[in-house]
C-alpha cells in the first residue's frame, strides 16, 4: 500500500500569508474559546477575522452554551491588530446526529470525526461564500488530538467544491497548543475535558 505524503500545513499557511495583498476577510470556524486563542492571536496580524461558532456536535446543549459564552468572553477581552467579529449559529445537534448515523461506535479520531469535521467546515465555507469572505479556515488544527492532515485535506476538498480558498494551517506547530493553554489561563477560560459529542466522551 502506498504511503501518503505528510504535508507541512504550517509552512503552507506561511506561504499564503507571504503572498497576501491588503487585509483579507477570513471566516474562521472556532471549535471553542481556548483553542481559538492561539489561532486568533496569530492571524489577527494578517486578516480581518470573523469567528464562526458552528459546533452541532457538542452535547448537551448546556455544555454548548457554556463553551460559546467562553468564546465570546475571550473576544470581548482580547485586543487584535485587525478587526475581529463574532458570527453565531443556532444549536443544531440534529444535523450532527443525522450526519453520523452508522458511525456511532467508531473510535475517537476515526470516520465519525472526519464526518464531523466535514459538516462544520462545509457550513463555514458556504457562509463564507455567501457573505463575500476571502478565505475560510478553522481552529481545529491546534489540538494535538486532531489529525491536521485529515482536517486540511477536508478543507481543501470543500474549497474546490464551494469555490472559496481554504486557509491551510497546523496551529499546534511552534508550541501553538502550549500557547493556547497559557492564553486560556491569562483570560480565565473554561477548558473542557472532552471534544464535544457523547460518543467520543464515552469511548
Amino acid at each position: 500500500m502506498e504511503k501518503q505524503m505528510v504535508v507541512n500545513y504550517h509552512n503552507k499557511l506561511k506561504e499564503i500569508i507571504a503572498n497576501l495583498k491588503g487585509t483579507p476577510k477570513l471566516l474562521l470556524h472556532s471549535c471553542c474559546g481556548p483553542c481559538s486563542t492561539t489561532c486568533i492571536s496569530f492571524l489577527t496580524k494578517f486578516f480581518d477575522i470573523t469567528v464562526f461558532y458552528y459546533n452541532p456536535n457538542i452535547e448537551p446543549e448546556a455544555e454548548y452554551l457554556k463553551r460559546k459564552q467562553e468564546q465570546i468572553k475571550f473576544l470581548e477581552n482580547f485586543s487584535g491588530q485587525n478587526k475581529i467579529s463574532f458570527l453565531d449559529c443556532d444549536y443544531d445537534n440534529e444535523a450532527f446526529e443525522k450526519a453520523i448515523v452508522g458511525l456511532e461506535n467508531e473510535i475517537e479520531g476515526g470516520k465519525r470525526c472526519s464526518v464531523c469535521f466535514n459538516l462544520r467546515l462545509k457550513k463555514c465555507a458556504q457562509v463564507a461564500k455567501e457573505k463575500g469572505f476571502d478565505y475560510f479556515g478553522t481552529t481545529l488544527t491546534v489540538s494535538p488530538h486532531k489529525n491536521s492532515q485529515v482536517i486540511n485535506k477536508i478543507g481543501e476538498n470543500i474549497a474546490q467544491e464551494i469555490g472559496i480558498p481554504f486557509l491551510y494551517s497546523d496551529f499546534k506547530k511552534e508550541d501553538g497548543y502550549k500557547k493556547s493553554i497559557e492564553l486560556s489561563r491569562e483570560y480565565d477560560l473554561y477548558r473542557q475535558n472532552y471534544c464535544g459529542c457523547n460518543y467520543g466522551h464515552k469511548s
